[in-house]
């Protein structure tokens, strides 16, 4: 399958854009739901070994993160290794009173899940967290690049969440390698990622 093509220098149409960042994320979304069983967990446990080595996730106490859905890549590997190292790390929820955005809680072992309106499961606990106190967010991606661009699901829940720059914990995307682009359409409101990584590894684009 091949991949729209974008032009970068092409001029800022409204329409435009939104027609090629639709048209993106059919391609990819089709392209990690195309992976099979066999590819889905060999990637899951590349992806858990190269966050365990990243100094960046040592360093940190509170890691939000997501569980799969359409073909994301699985944290569920790495969620086993941060409950085996006594560390709780957290789900996003969509905010009851603040629309479009997200608070986290805590996300254990024994913690009753239940669907959100998209079909996502969510926490069930009487804490709850605001993205500030997070030290570092995984951030699940339909597509990149290797400028630290994502392009999400279209909701804008991420991009809504982290809008004030002085309170952004780290954001790290997380993705399968085939979801790369050579060059994504920004849009103005679009958050960008200090990094993003892989099952093949890590892509280094904001931090020192």
């Amino acid at each position: 399958m091949t991949l729209p093509t974008v032009n970068p220098h092409a001029p800022v149409d409204k329409a435009l854009v939104n027609d090629e960042r639709s048209a993106l994320r059919r391609v990819l979304r089709q392209r990690r739901r195309s992976l099979t069983p066999t590819q889905q967990q060999s990637a899951a446990r590349r992806l858990a070994n190269h966050l365990l080595n990243l100094p960046l996730v040592k360093a940190s106490h509170s890691i939000a993160l997501y569980l799969p859905n359409d073909g994301e890549i699985s944290l569920q590997p790495f969620i086993e290794q941060l409950w085996r190292l006594g560390k709780t790390p957290y789900l996003p929820q969509l905010h009851p009173l603040r629309g479009g955005r997200l608070w986290f809680l805590p996300y254990r072992r024994k913690s009753l899940l239940r669907n959100n309106r998209f079909g996502i499961p969510e926490p069930r606990s009487p804490r709850v967290f605001q993205p500030r106190q997070m030290d570092l967010v995984l951030l699940p991606l339909v597509g990149f690049d290797a400028h630290g661009n994502r392009l999400g699901m279209g909701g804008g829940f991420y991009d809504r969440t982290f809008a004030q720059r002085g309170q952004r914990p780290i954001l790290v995307g997380i993705a399968h390698a085939c979801q790369q682009v050579p060059q994504l359409p920004v849009q103005p409101w679009d958050v960008p990622l200090h990094g993003i990584i892989t099952d093949h590894g890590w892509i280094n684009t904001r931090l020192p």
